[in-house]
Formats: C-alpha cells, structure tokens, sequence
C-alpha cells in the first residue's frame, strides 16, 4: 500500500473496528489493535510505517503522545486520590516504586541492561491504565472492593507513571549531567505551570468562547510541546504532563468538557498509533530477546505485582482471596507501547544501542499480561469466590417523578439503585431522597467514563421521550443483557409509529399495555408502592385476582434476587415471594371499571 492517505485511512478505520470489537466482546481493545498492527506489518508486510511516513514518523508519534499524556493527566485530581481508599493511595505511590525497582532489577540481571535502560523499562510497564482494566472488570465482575480498587488504580496511574518515564528519560538523555537535567526539569516545570495558569484564567474568565475550548485547549497543549522542546531539547513531554496535573487541580476550573474532547480524540489517536507502532515491530527483536524476555514477564507477574499488592494491602480489610485476585489482575496497556516506541525512537536517534529491545521487552509485557489475564481472571474470580455472585442493582434513566418512587422501592428492599439523568434538578431530588444519582446523558461518553456500574445489572428506562430510552437500551443492552434491559412504552405510540426492528427491541417495563404517562397520572392522584408477601394461603393467582387495577412493578424471590415485570416476562411467583406493585386509590379504581365496562358494552 504505497498511498499515504489510503494508508493512514485504512489504519483509522482499522483501529475504529478493533475499539468496537473490544467493546462488543468486552475486551480489552489492545488485543485487537496489536494483532492488526502485526498482521499488516511485520506479518504479511502490507505496508512498512517508516517507509511511508518518512521523516513524518517521528512528529506524528510525538504529537500523538503529547496529547495523550495530557489527557492523562487533565484527570490526575490529587485531593482525590485519597478518596479513594488507603490501598489505591499505597498502590499508586509505594506500589510504583516497588514495581519499578524490582521490574528494573529483574530486566538489568536477566537481560543484561544497563541501569539507566533498565530503570526506564521498569517505569515504562508499571501502568495499566483504565483502557485495558475497564473491559476486563466487565468481564470477570469480581465484587466491589477488587473492582474499586483495579478501576480506580488504573485511572490514576496513567499520568503518574507517565511522569516517571519522562523524568527517567530526561535524566538518561542529560548524560547524567546536572546541569542538563535540571534545565530540562525547570523549563518543563516553568512552561507547564505558566500555560497551565494562562489557559485556565482564559477559560474561567470565558476569553475564548465555549465553541472554541476545546481545539483552542488543543492548539495550545500543541504549540507549548514544541515552543518546550525548542527550548530544551525533549522537555515537551514533561511540560504537557505538569500543564495537565496543574489544570486538574485548579480550584473552580471545569475541565469536564476538555476531558471529554480529549478522550475522543485519544481514541483516534490510540487507534491509530497503536497499529503503527505494531506494524513497526520486528519479529527479530523478539529473536534476540529470548526467553530473557519471557523470565522478566513471569517475573513482572509472579512476583513484582504480588509484593507490591499484599505490602499495600497491610492493614486493610482486604481478605486473602481479594489480595490474589488484584496481584493477578494488573494488565499493561496503551500508554506502555506509545510512549516506548516514542522513547526508543529517540533513543535509537540518539545513537543508544540498547535501545531496540526495549520494544520486543514491553511489547512482551503488554501481550503477556492482556492475553494471560484476560482468558484466566474470570475463572480465578469464581475459583476464589470473589466474584458477583449477580448484579441485582438497577440502574434508573429518567427524570420523571416515578423513577425517584420507583428507586426508592427498590432500594428500601435490598436493591442498589442509580439515577441517571441529564437534568439537574432531577438528580438533586433523587440525592435528596438518599438514591445514588448521576448527573448528565447516561449514553455520552463522559458516562462510560465516570459512570460506576459495580453491582448493577438491570436498566430500567423512563424517559419520557422514546428516543432516550431506545438509546438507553441500545447502549447498555452488551453491558446487562437485552434481558435485563427494559424502557417504558410512550402514551399514545400508534403501532406503526414505533420502531420496529426486531434487533433494536427491548421488553415493555410492567407489560405492553403501561405507559408513561399513566404511571405519572397514577402517582399524581395518590397512587403508591405498595409490597406485599406470598404465603400458601395468599397465591400468585389469588394476588392478581385481587389487584387487577393494580400495576405490578417487581417481585423479590426468596433469595432476594430481583424480577422485573414486563411484556416479555412469564413469572410465576412463588410462596415467599415479595410483590411490589403500583396501588391505585380506591376512586381511581372505580373509574377504571366503569371505563372498562363501558368499552365491553361498546
């Protein structure tokens, strides 16, 4: 493939497929971007990166990874690390350290590295990242602790470790020179603070309009890199990561929409440097390396994760079986190869002639770890009972007053509720009413980032626009289930109206014949849920018997695991059951049979 643009095209759409198929299969995406990377590169030579990219490959790579190191680090809120509990506080600051010093050893003793190399190497597969666990944690849903603990271990290590690596490069390329090192350290600081202050007093003062934040952010994230490098040479990678943590940790600065923007444009990014990356891989360097390479990653996985695991957990209420699961599960990702490659790249220019293994030595971890831990940790999860036993909680999408009774129901029986909406009044009364609530558009992708879906495994939707909840139950249909996915039907849908294609379809909640509307009318006239207890002597039959103006809504088996009614359900309650249901006031009711023996007389 000699055309540029064709090329970079195919790469795009490419990496676009692998992020959907991760996605679908609940993978981690890596998988397939580095299998098409090494089947279009080095595998059936379709095209060769540094032939077609000339003296492009170089920028390209650096640009890319700028931008994700800043993304990174615009997440990196330093308050916040301690709210998320003792472990991930340990984890990502004496648990680096222990990973780094022992992953350095290991590859300095085995492969015969220089310290300096060794050291790089050890920062540079001592992240995972929340590309790699997210998927992962999906998969195996182990239980809320080891599930808190690996998502938010991962968020947060990515800019810290990605901080480490370019201060270990930086002391590598300075020659060991104070004076080199501390130039690049002080314009690396001094720029990252100076843009960081510049562009949030910009943005908080709305200098710059609400429609250019974010490519103007962008622009300015591009121009400091390269002014830092002008400068001091390789300096723009610390200036890009100290403007990011600076930004994320100043007082009354939203940087919720830049975040957004930035994954975005780090999927497209990924995406495409990471095929690149692959497809520059030469199996060779995988020759050399040897079983060397091989003894650093069961070294990495064996010994470096556990150590830093259980020395972190001391002291904490994490059982025995919890600690295994979190040393097993510590997948290295994207950030790993992308700043590797750009790191070798320019150590490889700069006449290093160790530099060639670092690729096949990271790439090693990188495919070790995803390929190792993906097909095992759901069955090490079940084996050492750590997993959700089953996801019962329910998540709410809506912001209509129904879903507020409707969670409370839930939860005052047992179950874990969360409230998604996109308005906020509606997510301030569901905080009000003691509901976990989510404020903003529960498809976005700020949701798939921030939304915390441990233990829940229903959706109910109940918007009042049939557009949301299709939405809705598209998008969380591969999370949960189309099973556990329900929306409510819409008052006066006409048949042909609806949208009818089979694949897109999801049950009705509480039967094919409830709206939305009647459920708010019925709430408005005094309606409320009501749970009642089956006993022999109280049937199932006799129930529905006396309840027929009734609406049921959920019932609770014995276990207390939950059952949604709804046009696909075929339950049949049993002694010991729990019914909730929708009671209608006694006037109501009246009305209701005079309106129905009205219509049998038409």
């Amino acid at each position: 493939m000699k055309d540029l643009s064709l090329m970079l095209a195919t790469i795009l759409a490419l990496g676009i497929a692998a992020q959907w198929l991760g996605w679908f299969l609940k993978k981690p995406a890596i998988i397939f971007l580095l299998a098409a990377g090494l089947l279009l590169g080095p595998t059936f030579h379709v095209f060769n990166p540094d032939e077609l990219l000339g003296n492009l490959l170089f920028p390209v790579i650096s640009l890319g990874v700028a931008v994700i190191l800043f993304e990174g680090a615009l997440t990196l809120n330093l308050p916040e690390i301690k709210n998320h509990g003792m472990v991930v506080t340990k984890l990502v600051s004496i648990g680096v350290v222990i990973t780094i010093a022992i992953t350095a050893f290991a590859a300095w003793a085995i492969m015969d590295l220089s310290f300096p190399i060794a050291l790089l190497f050890g920062a540079l597969v001592c992240v995972t990242g929340p590309t790699v666990i997210v998927p992962l944690l999906r998969s195996v849903r182990p239980n809320r602790a080891i599930s808190n603990i690996l998502r938010w271990e991962g968020i947060i290590i990515d800019p810290i470790g990605a901080l480490l690596v370019v201060l270990i490069y930086e002391w590598i390329i300075a020659g060991h020179s104070p004076l080199i090192f501390a130039k690049v350290i002080i314009i690396g600081l001094a720029l990252g603070f100076a843009a960081a202050f510049a562009l949030a007093t910009a943005l908080k003062k709305q200098w710059i309009p609400e429609y250019l934040q974010n490519v103007g952010t962008l622009a300015c994230v591009l121009l400091i890199f390269s002014i830092s490098n002008a400068l001091a040479e390789e300096s723009g990678l610390l200036t890009v990561t100290v403007m990011g943590m600076m930004m994320a940790n100043i007082k009354s600065l939203h940087t919720d929409d830049i975040v957004d923007f930035k994954e975005t444009l780090s999927i497209l990014i990924i995406s495409l440097l990471f095929i690149l990356l692959a497809a520059r891989v030469n199996f060779q360097g995988f020759v050399q390396m040897g079983f060397g390479g091989i003894a650093v990653l069961l070294i990495v996985m064996l010994i470096a994760r556990p150590i830093s695991v259980w020395v972190c957990a001391l002291g904490s209420p994490l059982s025995r079986n919890e600690k295994l699961l979190i040393s097993w599960i510590a997948p290295r990702g994207i950030v790993a190869a992308a700043v590797s490659s750009l790191f070798v790249l320019k150590l490889q220019l700069g006449g290093n002639q160790e530099a060639d293994i670092l690729v096949p030595m990271v790439f090693t971890i990188i495919i070790g770890t995803v390929m190792l831990q993906s097909l095992s940790a759901k069955a090490l999860a079940i084996k050492l009972g750590v997993a959700e036993s089953a996801s019962n909680g329910v998540l709410i999408t809506g912001s209509q007053p129904f879903a507020i009774t409707l969670g409370k129901s839930l939860q005052e029986n047992g179950i874990e509720v969360l409230i998604a909406s996109n308005q906020y009044q509606q997510s301030q009364r569901a905080r009000m009413a003691g509901l976990a609530s989510y404020y903003g558009n529960p498809v976005s992708e700020y949701a798939d980032r921030k939304l915390n879906l441990i233990g829940i495994g229903h959706l109910i939707a109940l918007h009042s626009r049939e557009e949301e909840n299709l939405l809705a139950a598209l998008r969380y249909r591969n999370e949960f289930g189309k099973e556990n996915v329900y929306r409510i039907r819409i008052e006066h849908q006409e048949q042909d109206g609806e949208i009818h294609r089979d694949d897109w379809q999801s049950p009705w909640l509480f039967g094919k014949d409830i709206s939305n509307a009647q459920l708010q009318e019925s709430l408005n006239k005094g309606a409320a849920i009501k749970l009642t207890t089956l006993s022999e002597a109280y049937t199932w039959e006799q129930y529905q018997s006396d309840n027929a103006q009734n609406i049921a809504l959920y019932a609770l088996d014995k276990k207390g695991e939950l059952h949604i009614f709804s046009s696909a359900s075929n339950l049949k309650p049993q002694k010991g059951w729990k019914i909730a249901a929708l009671v209608i006031k006694a006037e109501e009711k009246a009305r209701k049979k005079a309106e129905d023996r009205l219509e049998n007389l038409s």
